[in-house]
């Protein structure tokens, strides 16, 4: 499928001179740039205030919420970049999914893909004004952000979207899903490819809208070995991150990837995230330094005492060395119970270090 792409914002000085892009291109940094997934979320009072009020789906569905609480994060913490606040599973409503968010139960699909005829159901990513609301949140959240900080779009990675969308929602062993995959890998294949079709789109119009960066969430791809990552995963991802904007740094995040590094690595993207089950200065040898690495402190961490989670940050930018590329993040999201002070002293510390103070 090919997609005719229209003219990207044009990035600002202060935009492109921003730690966080800097390291995405791998270039010096006097500071190492932080930001953290899910920092705005449910451990903050604020969230908890709007959720109170509204549903998660009507959060995410609402431009003007969405940025309130994109932008209320970004100051609050003072990191480099904001992320979108919105669902990795949002563009499987317009291409033939019904989703709910279930209270107390998190997503649900009502009508899961089965059998290999249910992949004829999924349908193209046609109109784009069926997630509007995301885009306009996009364009919203970078109107309101100050002028030097970044603002990151995301969608899920295929393969942990193809698991929601055979599961019908969460799992702990993914059995439908790939029990689907080795049954009929030419059915798989197809609905691999429908959905890097609709992620292109849907991650291309949010770059036009005013997004920096874009970020690839493959939460679930760590279920997988090398050889089923090589045969049934790869080459969508290699297929969606080439169909994507030039220019526009791509991050490829998965989670308990550590025997797939290198894949990801082959598979595409500018900066490859690593989570907190990796030694970070091994794994960033491993990809080559030719890559931006983003990473990767366990959100655990965060419940400690400040002065354990201030080594803890330490131990990361030490193994980073200095070198060029390198984002801090956790290995994976800001948990529900974290201290919101303890979020703040880990961005103090990150932002404090100096490489030549080692």
């Amino acid at each position: 499928m090919s997609q005719t792409l229209s003219p990207l914002p044009a990035l600002s000085p202060a935009l492109a001179d921003s730690p966080f892009l800097r390291a995405c291109r791998r270039e010096p940094n006097d500071v190492t740039p932080v930001w953290l997934m899910r920092q705005a979320g449910r451990y903050m009072q604020e969230y908890r205030d709007i959720r109170a009020k509204v549903s998660f789906l009507e959060l995410c569905k609402s431009p003007e919420l969405a940025t309130e609480v994109t932008v209320y994060a970004q100051e609050r913490l003072g990191v480099d970049a904001a992320i979108l606040f919105a669902d990795i599973l949002l563009i499987l409503e317009p291409i033939g999914f019904n989703l709910e968010f279930a209270k107390g139960e998190g997503p649900v699909i009502h009508n899961p893909v089965r059998e290999s005829q249910d992949v004829d159901r999924v349908r193209a990513f046609d109109d784009k004004s069926t997630l509007g609301y995301v885009f306009d949140a996009v364009s919203s959240i970078r109107r309101a952000l100050k002028p030097n900080i970044p603002l990151i779009g995301f969608a899920g990675a295929p393969f942990t979207l193809a698991c929601y969308a055979i599961e019908g929602g969460g799992s702990r062993h993914y059995e439908k899903a790939k029990a689907f995959m080795y049954r009929d890998p030419g059915a798989w294949d197809v609905l691999m490819s429908r959905l890097v079709d609709a992620t292109i789109v849907y991650l291309n119009a949010q770059a036009e809208a005013g997004a920096q960066c874009l970020q690839l969430f493959d939460s679930w791809v760590g279920t997988l070995g090398p050889d089923d990552y090589r045969q049934f995963v790869q080459p969508h991802m290699k297929r969606l991150i080439a169909g994507l904007h030039k220019g526009v740094p791509c991050i490829h995040f998965g989670t308990d990837t550590s025997t797939l590094l290198e894949l990801q690595r082959d598979a595409g993207g500018d900066v490859i995230g690593l989570d907190w089950r990796v030694d970070f200065a091994q794994s960033w040898d491993r990809l080559g330094h030719d890559v931006a690495v983003q990473g990767n402190l366990d959100p655990v961490v965060l419940f400690a005492p400040e002065a354990e989670i201030r080594a803890r940050a330490r131990k990361v930018l030490d193994q980073a060395a200095g070198r060029p590329g390198h984002i801090f993040n956790l290995g994976h999201g800001i948990l529900p119970q974290t201290p919101v002070d303890h979020v703040l002293a880990l961005v103090d510390e990150v932002h404090s270090y100096r490489p030549a103070a080692r």
